[in-house]
């Protein structure tokens, strides 16, 4: 097989399974993946899309300077050597990391969104903002499925990093809470 034709069936592997790739809540749309460049290794079922590399999945957006897929292995197909990859298994997202939906901005160091699970868990300095809302810490699960979330610190006990939040009760969608 050339190497056009196993990028073009990697490509096509990674747009196999939308129903189950979803960094979008709710959507079974394609996930529209772009970059400067984009390294194939068949070996291990995976690829390296580096520069400005952007995962878009309706108005979902997953951005890094470098965007990792790793499909699942599968059987040889008829005819020929070795195995093949399947559908989308897991995503890993390397520096300035943002998850953007039309809700909330989320930036970090490092990114992992699971397929099975439907998680995505962003680390590092971890920033979290819902209009003024803002909350901080050092590892956040998504569950993109439900929406739930959960911020976590790197350590605990009083006068140590732990999740800090900054919360405007009176905001209501879209528009800024008034002063007091």
């Amino acid at each position: 097989m050339t190497k056009l034709a196993a990028l073009a069936a990697l490509a096509m592997a990674i747009g196999a399974g939308p129903a189950a790739a979803q960094i979008a809540r709710s959507s079974d749309a394609p996930v529209d993946i772009t970059a400067d460049s984009l390294e194939v290794v068949n070996n291990e079922c995976m690829s390296i899309w580096s520069g400005s590399a952007e995962a878009l999945q309706d108005r979902t957006r997953l951005r890094a300077d470098v965007l990792k897929t790793f499909s699942k292995r599968g059987p040889a197909k008829a005819g020929s050597q070795g195995s093949s990859c399947g559908a989308l298994e897991r995503m890993e997202a390397i520096g300035n990391v943002f998850y953007v939906t039309p809700q909330q901005r989320v930036r970090g160091d490092h990114a992992t969104y699971d397929v099975t699970t439907e998680t995505i868990v962003i680390t590092g300095d971890v920033v979290a903002v819902s209009g003024q809302n803002v909350i901080r810490g050092s590892r956040l699960v998504v569950n993109v499925s439900t929406g739930d979330a959960q911020m976590e610190a790197g350590s605990k006990g009083a006068g140590k990093a732990r999740p800090r939040a900054v919360i405007y009760p009176q905001e209501q969608s879209g528009q800024p809470s008034a002063r007091r």
